[in-house]
């Protein structure tokens, strides 16, 4: 690697990168200039005609991506992704990437950017880190007008007979805000409303943005919202927003919003980014349209699912594959020789130093990952991103240690050298892809929800069982009374731990996960299970990334990764 590259950032190496206009790149996938909805020269949203167009079009190879449990040193999955797309193409694969959007809240707090990295990232990587076309701000918008429809209904007589102490809609906002956890609304007399305790969420953990990225169209999203539960009556029956005939505003504020975003990556290769469920507290994928609309542009579409294996993997497959009839053709999962040795037991600031011996403990958590998607039934390559300080000899330790075992793996150079560092995999991949896999979600709709939570808890996290909080236990006959028991579930935990427990790395072993918190999400499909400490609007760290962002003269962005 040169001495500039070294010293080049994401967006340094970002803003130095030629960029095709959006209708170039719409060319090569077949898409006609007026199919486009354009956002200045490199954004633009695929138009309702297109999108009803292509449904009669073949679907190409679906290819997911996701990672052992992440941890403080990185593990790149959003930078492999865009690396493998890239790479499908450079040897004669035409393919397409569907990735998420990235949230404020993240972006200004810990991660400080999420379109990939180095030489595979998405562009323009400093729109689509910040507002790009608006789609979270429509979601946020629709979020808060239900909570202020469902609060002047009250006001203006409650005909609903809403029980204002089990309205459970709460309000959104895209940051990371500790301070709107926990907030008490309709102080200053009774002009101003009930006064009430009320919550928010971050825009990424509102179910209006899980109803947005479930549905197949627009008249869908409609009938989605509209079985939203906004709140129980004094007799503990749900009221809807069907009920409160709000479900035509809300589309009406998310009619563009629910558009998939084309961009480009570094080597201009198609990416559709849309949508952005968190997986540690929602489903934790891109929109069912932009996945759906990848397959049908591309002879592969490259998605990623967020955090481990243990999570968005795991939801993709029993969640958002079975509603959108997806069958993934092969699976990548992304570890890299830092976070391995983290799972191992290293610490952080040692990480610069050679240790095989740790690397080897990590790759149980590893392992349990390559085990959660044989039990799928899906092929799976494991994906070495290389870090550029990686020790060759770690690199090579842990080849031999996938090939002993049975694993298919390539190295993946993606970050230091785009598309071409990538190749094996991408070769690696296509061969995956050409065999016969035998898909199966881990549980049928006819398991009750503790036999769903127990079968993840044991097959993915490796735990011993589930068990629920009295409090869980209620809520969990209140769903099962009103009908919603058949729904997938999507379990809310850590992203750092198989267990409930974030401090346990590797592979935890006898444990038991414990669900404090049952709700359903009946417009998204599923019901959410909270576990451990999981929370729905995080908080800044200490020196949030924001700190190191500016913008120039010119308007230029400055730290954004």
């Amino acid at each position: 690697m040169t001495a500039e590259k070294k010293a080049l950032s994401d967006i340094e190496i970002a803003s130095k990168s030629s960029m095709k206009k959006i209708a170039e790149i719409g060319s090569m996938l077949g898409i006609q200039e007026e199919e486009l909805e354009l956002y200045g020269p490199y954004k633009a949203k695929l138009s309702d005609e297109l999108l009803t167009r292509l449904k009669k079009d073949q679907d190409g190879k679906l290819i997911l991506v996701t990672s052992i449990n992440p941890t403080p040193a990185g593990e790149g999955k959003s930078t492999v992704t865009v690396g493998l797309g890239q790479a499908l193409n450079k040897i004669g694969k035409k393919a397409v990437i569907a990735m998420r959007e990235p949230s404020l809240g993240p972006v200004m707090g810990l991660k400080g950017g999420a379109a990939g990295g180095g030489y595979s990232q998405v562009l323009p990587m400093d729109d689509i880190n910040l507002h790009f076309t608006g789609d979270l701000h429509a979601i946020t918008s629709a979020n808060n007008a239900l909570s202020a429809f469902i609060d002047n209904h009250i006001h203006q007589g409650n005909e609903l007979d809403f029980d204002p102490g089990r309205i459970v809609w709460k309000r959104a906002l895209d940051m990371n805000d500790r301070a709107l956890r926990n907030v008490v609304t309709g102080l200053g007399g009774s002009a101003n409303g009930l006064v009430r305790e009320d919550h928010f969420d971050i825009t990424a953990a509102s179910e209006i943005m899980a109803v947005l990225c479930m549905a197949d169209d627009l008249l869908d999203l409609k009938k989605r919202l509209s079985e939203m539960i906004a709140g129980y009556t004094s007799g503990r029956k749900p009221v809807t927003v069907g009920d409160l005939g709000v479900e035509g505003a809300l589309a009406l504020l998310l009619k563009d919003a629910i558009k998939p975003n084309l961009v480009q990556t570094i080597e201009n290769t198609p990416a559709l980014i849309h949508g952005g469920p968190f997986a540690n507290i929602a489903h934790g994928c891109n929109s069912m349209i932009a996945t759906k609309t990848a397959l049908k542009l591309g002879e592969y579409a490259v998605t990623e699912a967020g955090f481990g294996a243990d999570l968005g993997a795991e939801k993709f497959l029993n969640i958002k594959s079975p509603a959108g009839g997806l069958k993934p053709a092969a699976v990548v999962i992304v570890a890299t020789v830092r976070a391995l040795k983290m799972h191992g037991g290293i610490s952080k600031a040692d990480l610069h130093k050679p240790n095989g011996s740790a690397m080897i403990e990590g790759c149980k958590n590893l392992q349990k990952h390559i085990e959660t998607i044989q039990e799928f039934g899906l092929p799976y390559v494991v994906a070495i991103n290389r870090f550029t300080a990686d020790a060759e000899e770690e690199i090579t330790l842990l080849k031999n240690w996938c090939s002993e075992h049975g694993h298919p793996c390539a190295a993946a150079d993606v970050w230091e050298k785009g598309g071409r560092g990538g190749t094996d995999l991408a070769k690696i991949v296509d061969e995956l892809a050409a065999q016969k896999s035998v898909f199966s979600p881990l549980y049928s709709k006819e398991d009750s929800f503790s036999e769903k939570a127990r079968k993840i808890a044991v097959k993915v996290y490796g735990a011993e069982g589930v068990t629920f909080t009295p409090k869980a236990k209620k809520q969990l006959a209140e769903i099962q009374e009103n009908g919603w028991g058949h729904l997938p579930v999507c379990m809310a935990k850590t992203q750092y731990s198989l267990s409930d427990d974030p401090v346990k790395l590797g592979r935890p072993e006898h444990f038991s996960v414990t669900i404090r918190e049952v709700k359903a999400s009946a417009g998204a499909g599923f019901i959410v299970a909270k576990t451990g400490e999981i929370m729905t609007m995080p908080g800044l760290p200490k020196k949030p990334a924001a700190l190191n962002m500016d913008v120039d003269e010119h308007g230029k962005a400055k730290g954004l990764f």
